[in-house]
């Protein structure tokens, strides 16, 4: 295998990470490269892929609040001196009306650039982010939302939520992200949550659910109904996220009950149940016997 196939398959092998894990998996291929600045400059494209499909989230510089690093976040610098990798690797952050640049290595911002929204469209978006975060403040642990305009359009707007819950001492990890379009336009909301967990404790095991939401609109709600409009818009992406929830469980349950027990035996294979108490009547006169013959022999 040559360099080049090592990295194609380390690549692959980013991508596949778990919530929370990819440091864990950058660490151990590194000993498949071998060679820390061709696996850094190999690795970029998968490590970018991954975080914006992740929703990685990244500190704002100047401000306390996270933001959403992703293909709905991607702006180009105001400079003209910016390069190609620069105008790859800069987002912004519309709640503070920042953009940065974001390094996908070390997951660190810097370079913040002042943005101005589009007036048209700010109005109605800040309305959303508004309704958004009193959502997420109501039915998250810990999360972040960001909401995007879309470029060339006043009344399209993409909302993005991701909450992450990390617990190696439990060997188990998780990551919720949904991503919605509102067209108020087209009076539709379209959109996908996205559910991964990982449980490791001797053994290894992975659930990656994907549940597709296509509603319409009510005609109340529209770009110019303000507050009013994005409260009910957040409603209707409330009952979705909850009615979903409700059937994870429901399929947790199941689970429990009925599939796992259908993967085993009601009895061995004699068809009759294992009488334990004589198994250890056995046990212990065969110590007995052998604590017996020992002392004998002594």
């Amino acid at each position: 295998m040559d360099s080049a196939e090592r990295i194609e398959a380390a690549s692959k092998f980013l991508l596949q990470s778990p919530p929370g894990e990819i440091n864990d998996v950058l660490n151990d291929v590194r000993n498949i490269i071998s060679d820390d600045d061709s696996l850094q400059a190999g690795v970029l494209p998968a490590l970018r892929e991954y975080n914006t499909t992740q929703f990685t989230t990244a500190d704002v510089p100047g401000h306390q609040h996270q933001s959403i690093v992703s293909e709905a976040a991607r702006i180009s610098s105001s400079r003209e001196d910016a390069g190609e990798e620069e105008s790859l690797d800069r987002y912004w952050d519309p709640r503070s009306r920042t953009s940065f640049r974001f390094d996908h290595l070390s997951l660190e911002t810097s370079d913040p650039e002042h943005v101005e929204p589009d007036e048209e469209s700010e109005p109605f978006r800040a309305a959303l982010e508004t309704a958004s975060l009193a959502y997420l403040q109501a039915h998250y642990h810990d999360g972040v939302v960001s909401v995007f305009p879309t470029q060339g359009s006043s009344s399209r707007f993409i909302i993005q939520i991701v909450a992450n819950k990390y617990n190696p001492n439990n060997y188990w990890s998780g990551r919720w992200r949904s991503e919605y379009t509102i067209d108020t336009s087209a009076k539709t909301l379209e959109g996908k949550i996205l559910v991964n967990v990982h449980y490791y404790e001797q053994g290894n095991v992975q659930l990656s659910t994907t549940h597709s939401v296509s509603l319409t609109l009510p005609p109340a709600i529209t770009s110019s109904g303000g507050a009013s409009s994005a409260s009910k818009a957040l409603a209707l992406i409330e009952d979705e996220e909850g009615k979903y929830q409700t059937s994870l469980n429901d399929a947790y349950a199941e689970m429990s009950e009925k599939t796992f027990k259908g993967l085993r035996r009601a009895l061995p294979m004699t068809r009759s149940k294992l009488d334990w108490d004589r198994v250890m009547g056995y046990k212990l006169g065969a110590e007995l016997t052998n604590s017996k013959n020992a002392f004998g022999a002594a």
